[in-house]
Order: structure tokens, then sequence, then C-alpha cells
């Protein structure tokens, strides 16, 4: 485990219920970076960020996840949260008798009701703080409510999960500035998120984000993509031109592009 390196995975393998999911996974994200993960449906996305946040349904065979320097690999979920990990979920599950509100404050005791409501105001979210959790929502209205729950904890390491997924277009604006503030990124400066990593390690908070369409990085600069195809990163390097012959060619010949650092086939 390197100095700098907030998350790190080595050699990952998982089953979900008997099935190999991911095989020999490896990646770091250092502190301050955003990384992105591509990659088809059923590639393993989902799952490498289920197994970072610490569900037991997904079975750790081989490898390790280290978190601040520490070994989390058997660590519970509760475990991860207090150290500072974070997830805003696809699929948010609707939670009757329970409001938004309770949660939040039963989550983050130490909020003020008025912390609460101005960081909802933000993401034009007040009207949802009071009504059962994802009860006849939106999928943008959902979003916008895991967004404020992520930016009021306040990890360390912000997973999304396909943050553009059922989001129209003037939704997927605030979804989008939620995530720069999720991220302490409130301002979205391109220039200045190109800092380095150590000039902008207090200020920044690091994240790993799936996403299919790429919208979200019209609202944040992303540090580094990966592409996840069967289980295994098949390339590593620059996300915008990752994301480029995606575009324009599929998965299956992306990792042959100018910008990645590592290709097999």
């Amino acid at each position: 485990m390197t100095g700098d390196k907030l998350l790190e995975i080595e050699d990952l393998h998982v089953s979900v219920e008997g099935r190999a999911v991911l095989k020999g996974v490896s990646l770091s994200v250092g502190e301050g970076e955003i990384h992105a993960l591509f990659g088809p449906n059923g590639s393993g996305k989902t799952t490498l960020l289920n197994t970072v946040i610490g569900f037991s349904r997904y079975k750790i065979t081989r490898g390790a996840i280290y978190f601040k320097g520490r070994d989390i690999t058997g660590a519970t979920i509760d475990e991860r949260a207090r150290l500072g990990v974070g997830i805003s979920f696809q699929r948010p599950p609707t939670i009757k008798g329970v409001t938004l509100r309770s949660l939040i404050s039963f989550g983050s005791p130490n909020l003020s009701r008025e912390e609460i409501e101005k960081t909802a105001a933000k993401l034009d979210a007040e009207e949802f703080l009071d009504r059962e959790i994802n009860a006849g929502l939106s999928g943008g209205e959902m979003k916008r409510t895991e967004m404020l729950q992520i930016i009021l904890q306040s990890p360390e390491l912000v997973c999304l999960d396909e943050p553009e997924s059922g989001v129209d277009l003037e939704n997927m604006a605030l979804i989008g500035k939620a995530a720069r503030i999720a991220l302490g990124r409130d301002s979205f400066d391109g220039a200045a998120c190109r800092r380095s990593i150590k000039s902008r390690r207090a200020d920044y908070k690091s994240g790993l984000i799936i996403t299919h369409t790429g919208q979200i990085m019209d609202h944040l600069y992303v540090d580094k993509g990966h592409v996840l195809m069967n289980g295994e990163i098949v390339c590593s390097g620059n996300a915008l031109e990752l994301l480029g012959e995606i575009r324009s060619h599929g998965y299956t010949e992306c990792f042959r592009c100018a910008g990645c650092e590592r290709s097999e086939g």
C-alpha cells in the first residue's frame, strides 16, 4: 500500500451466489482523484463498488482492499462508513414509514435541522425531507435524495453507481452540481482540477464513478478511466479518450486507443 493512495485494490476476486464475477481486479485511487468505471452490462462494475462498500452478498475469494493504508477486506459496512467510504446507489430502494429527514438525522446525528435544510435547498430537494424515502419519486428525484444523503454523510471516498441513470437533462444539471459538492468541487474549474494531487489533497475528496453515458463527465473532471470486461480491467487511461473510443468503436475495440496504459487481447 503506497502512501498517497486513498483506495487500493489488489488482485480482487469476487463471487456472487457461487458465480465468479470479478477475476483479479487491481486499481488504486489517489487522494483527491476521481476515477470512472466503464464497461458493458454484467461486466462487474456494480459488483466492484458493492464489494468496496462491504455488502456481505459479495464474497471475496482472493485479493485485498486497502483504505487509508488499512486492510478493510474483512471490515463490515458500518466500519467502512465510519472510516469514510460512501455510496449513491443506481436504484435506491423505497422505504415505507421512514422519512428522508429521519434517516439523515439517524445517520448523521450531529447535523442541525438548518444544515440539512440548507443542503436540501441546493438540490431543490426540500419537499422530499418529510416524505417516505423515495415513495412516488421519479428517477431524477430519487437521485437527488441519494446525493443529498451522501453530501451530508461527507465520506472521503464517494462511490457513485450510474448517477445519470433515469435522469432527464434538467435533473442532470442538479446531479452534476450535487456530485461536485460531494467531491469538494463546488465550482467546476477544469484548470484547477488538474492541479497536482498534493496541492489539492486538503480540498478534494476522491471518487469512483460508474458511468455508461459519460454525462457526469460534463460536470466533473475525471482523472482516469478503467474499462471492465468479463470481470477484469482490460484498459486504464485518459477517461475522455476511453469514452470517445467506446462511443466510436464499442468496448471490444476501445482498449486499442492511444490513451490506454494497458491493453490485452
